[in-house]
C-alpha cells in the first residue's frame, strides 16, 4: 500500500460574470460536429470520385473528337465540338451545384447546432453566474479559466450525443 493515489481532479465551472467560448472547437469536437463532419466528408468523397470519373470520361471524348477531326469538314467539326462545349459546361454547373449544395448543407448544421447549443450555453451562463459569453477569438485578452468550450461540449455531448432532433433536421431533408 506505499503507492501513492491518484485522486481525480474535479473540474469545476468558473464563476465569473463574463465567459468564453470557442464555437468553432465547441462544434467541431462535440460528437453533434464529428457526426457532420463524417457525413460531410463522404457527401465530398462521393462528388470527388465522380468528378474523377467524368473528367476520364471527357478527356477520353475530347482524344476521340480531336482525332475524328482529320476525318470531318470544317463545319461539321465546329458542330460537334461546340456540342462537347456546352456538355462540358452544363456537367461543370452541375458538379458546382453540388459542391454548393454540401456547402449550405454545413452551413445549416452549423446554424442547428447553435440553435440547440443556445439552451445549453445559457445554463451554464446561469450556473457560473455569468449575464454574458464571449466568442474566444473576439477577446483580445481574457484569463483562460473563464472559457467554457469544454464544459459545453460535455453537456452537449450528453444532450445530444451525435444524433439529431427532429427540431434539428436540415431543411433540405
Amino acid at each position: 500500500m506505499s503507492a501513492p493515489f491518484a485522486f481525480a481532479q474535479e473540474r469545476v465551472l468558473p464563476q465569473s460574470p463574463v465567459l468564453t467560448v470557442d464555437s468553432d472547437m465547441m462544434f467541431s469536437q462535440s460528437q453533434f460536429g464529428v457526426r457532420v463532419a463524417q457525413e460531410l466528408a463522404a457527401e465530398e468523397s462521393v462528388l470527388l470520385a465522380e468528378n474523377r470519373r467524368i473528367q476520364a470520361e471527357l478527356t477520353a471524348e475530347e482524344k476521340a473528337l480531336t482525332e475524328k477531326r482529320g476525318e470531318m469538314d470544317a463545319d461539321a467539326f465546329r458542330a460537334v465540338a461546340e456540342a462537347f462545349d456546352a456538355r462540358v459546361v452544363q456537367i461543370r454547373k452541375e458538379q458546382d451545384a453540388k459542391a454548393a449544395n454540401i456547402e449550405q448543407r454545413r452551413q445549416r448544421e452549423q446554424e442547428a447546432f447553435i440553435r440547440v447549443a443556445s439552451p445549453i450555453l445559457t445554463t451554464l451562463m446561469r450556473d457560473a453566474g455569468a449575464s454574458v459569453i464571449l466568442e474566444r477569438r473576439d477577446v483580445l485578452l481574457g484569463d483562460p479559466a473563464v472559457d467554457i468550450t469544454s464544459f459545453a461540449i460535455e453537456r452537449l455531448n450528453e444532450t445530444l450525443g451525435a444524433g439529431r432532433p427532429k427540431d434539428v433536421v436540415p431543411e433540405d431533408e
